[in-house]
C-alpha cells in the first residue's frame, strides 16, 4: 500500500492546518473547558459550527451547491485527523452534519431543503437522531414509538433513550411505527422531522458514570409533526433510516485519531509526571506496556488504511468497518484503564471543577464507544457472518 497523499491532498491539508492556527477559540487553546452539558457549552459549540460555517469548514462533503466543499473521501479522512492533531472543539451539530443533511439533500422534498438544509449547516438548528428505545437498540425494527396522521399532523407517542444531545437539540430526525400489524417488523416504519421544542416533548438527561448528562431519554406525549414532514414515503421508513446511517462512512477515521492522539497524551503525561522524583516513563512496566500499546495503535491505523484502500477502489463502505469500530473502541478502552492504573490512589480522586477531561473521566467514557454506533457484539456478529462466512445466529 502506498500511504502517501497527493500534492492536492497535502494542500488540503495545508490550508485546514493554517486556518486552525487562526481561528481556533483563544480560550480553548488555553485550555478551557465549558462544563459538559450546559448551555454554556451549548453557546460555545454553536459559536464554534458559525466559525466553521463561515470559513467553509462545515459539511466540507457536503456537494457545493448546498454550502459544502464537495470534498473526497481522502480529503475528509484527512479533516478528521487535522481536527484530532488540533484538539479541535467537537461539532455540536454532528448528527445534523454528518447525517440528516446528507440524507435530506439525498431525498428530501425541496422544500425540505429549502427549511432546514442552510440552517443545519451554519449551526443555527441543532439535530438529534431518535432511533434507540427500552426495548429497541440492536434490534432497531422492534421500535414502539407510534405517529397516527390526524388530518394535516402526525400525532406521536412514545419514548427514545440513549439520544445524545437530545437537551440542546431544536429538531429530532425521529424513526416511529406508522402501520399496524405490518407483515414484518421491518416495513410500516416512518421517518419524520420533528420540532423538539414543542409541549409534547419531555427531555429526561441520564446522569452517566463519568457524571456527564449527554445522553437522554425523550418521551413523545401527543407530539406533533406536519404532515409533510415525512423523508421519504409514508411506512418506507427502515429503507430511509439505513441510508441516513450510511452517511456515517467517515466515523472510523475519527475513533482511529482519536485513539492516537490519547497514546500520544498518554506518553506525554508519562514523560512530565514523576513517582518518588522519577519520571513515569522510565519505569520499565510502565515503558514495555507503552510500547506494546504503541504496536497496537499504530496496527489499528494502518488496518484502517487498508480498508480506505479498499473503500476508494470499490466505491462504497464495507463490513471491514466493523473491525475498525470493534478494534479501536475495545483497544481505547483498554488504553485508559492502563492511564488509570498508572495513576494509582490518585485515581479515586474526582476533579473538583470543569476543564480538561481526566483521564478517570476519559475511561468512564471509554465504556460507552464499545456501544454507540453499533455495540461489540454486533460488530463481532457482522465481522463473523460477513466477513469470515459463518453460519448466523439460529434465532428462537
Amino acid at each position: 500500500m502506498d500511504f502517501a497523499y497527493t500534492p492536492e491532498e497535502e494542500a488540503f491539508r495545508q490550508e485546514l492546518r493554517a486556518w486552525l492556527e487562526d481561528h481556533l477559540p483563544v480560550e480553548w487553546k488555553r485550555g478551557w473547558r465549558p462544563p459538559e452539558g450546559s448551555a454554556e457549552e451549548a453557546a460555545f459549540l454553536r459559536r464554534w459550527q458559525r466559525t466553521l460555517y463561515e470559513g467553509g469548514w462545515a459539511g466540507i462533503a457536503w456537494p457545493k451547491e448546498y454550502g459544502g466543499r464537495g470534498a473526497s473521501l481522502v480529503e475528509q479522512v484527512i479533516y478528521q485527523e487535522e481536527m484530532a492533531r488540533a484538539e479541535a472543539p467537537r461539532q455540536l451539530n454532528t448528527i445534523g452534519i454528518g447525517m440528516v443533511g446528507p440524507t435530506l439533500i439525498a431525498i428530501g422534498t425541496e422544500a425540505q431543503k429549502r427549511r432546514y438544509v442552510p440552517k443545519i449547516l451554519n449551526g443555527d438548528e441543532v439535530w438529534c437522531q431518535g432511533y434507540s428505545e427500552p426495548n429497541a437498540g440492536s434490534d432497531l425494527a422492534s421500535l414502539r414509538t407510534r405517529a397516527v396522521l390526524d388530518g394535516d399532523r402526525w400525532i406521536i407517542n412514545g419514548q427514545k433513550i440513549w439520544t445524545s444531545n437530545a437537551h440542546l437539540a431544536d429538531m429530532c430526525f425521529l424513526l416511529c411505527r406508522t402501520m399496524d400489524n405490518p407483515p414484518n417488523k421491518h416495513e410500516g416504519l416512518t421517518c419524520l422531522l420533528v420540532d423538539m421544542h414543542q409541549p409534547g416533548v419531555r427531555v429526561r438527561p441520564i446522569h452517566q458514570m463519568n457524571d456527564h448528562r449527554d445522553f437522554n431519554e425523550v418521551y413523545f406525549t401527543d407530539a406533533v409533526a406536519p404532515r409533510d414532514a415525512v423523508v421519504g414515503e409514508v411506512n418506507d421508513g427502515w429503507r430511509v433510516a439505513i441510508l441516513l446511517l450510511s452517511f456515517e462512512r467517515v466515523s472510523s477515521a475519527t475513533r482511529v485519531f482519536a485513539l492516537n492522539q490519547t497514546y500520544d497524551r498518554l506518553v506525554e503525561y508519562c514523560r512530565t509526571h514523576t513517582r518518588r522524583g522519577i519520571p513515569l516513563i522510565r519505569d520499565p512496566e510502565i515503558r514495555r506496556r507503552l510500547a506494546a500499546y504503541h504496536g497496537r495503535v499504530r496496527a489499528a491505523r494502518l488496518n484502517f488504511y487498508r480498508h480506505l484502500t479498499r473503500q476508494l477502489q470499490t466505491g462504497r463502505p464495507g463490513p471491514e468497518g466493523s473491525i475498525d469500530k470493534l478494534y479501536t473502541s475495545e483497544l481505547a478502552k483498554e488504553l485508559l484503564g492502563f492511564a488509570v492504573d498508572i495513576l494509582g490512589p490518585e485515581a479515586a480522586r474526582w476533579p473538583a471543577a470543569a476543564g480538561e477531561p481526566t483521564w478517570q473521566e476519559r475511561y468512564l467514557s471509554s465504556f460507552g464507544g464499545t456501544i454507540a454506533a453499533g455495540s461489540s457484539e454486533i460488530q463481532k456478529n457482522i465481522i463473523a457472518e460477513r466477513l469470515l462466512g459463518l453460519p448466523k445466529d439460529i434465532k428462537g
